[in-house]
């Protein structure tokens, strides 16, 4: 499993949880609930990495934790 940092927010325009993955460029994905956003985005992040792989794209490695509160 990847190592990125994930972001989650609850999105009023959207109705739904809205999971972020800052490191990979519109990696994203939502979910009615927290888990499922989380879920979701575990899933599109697969399928960006095998994506920029099978492009031959730069791949950034994880960096861990981006943002501070």
């Amino acid at each position: 499993m990847a190592r990125y940092e994930v972001i989650i927010f609850w999105s009023d325009d959207d109705a739904a949880f809205i999971a972020e993955v800052p490191e990979l460029p519109g990696c994203m994905a939502d979910g009615s609930t927290y888990r499922e956003a989380l879920a979701n985005v575990e899933i599109v992040i697969d399928e960006w990495l095998q994506t920029a792989h099978d492009l031959g794209r730069p791949i950034p490695e994880p960096k861990g934790r981006l943002l501070y509160a």
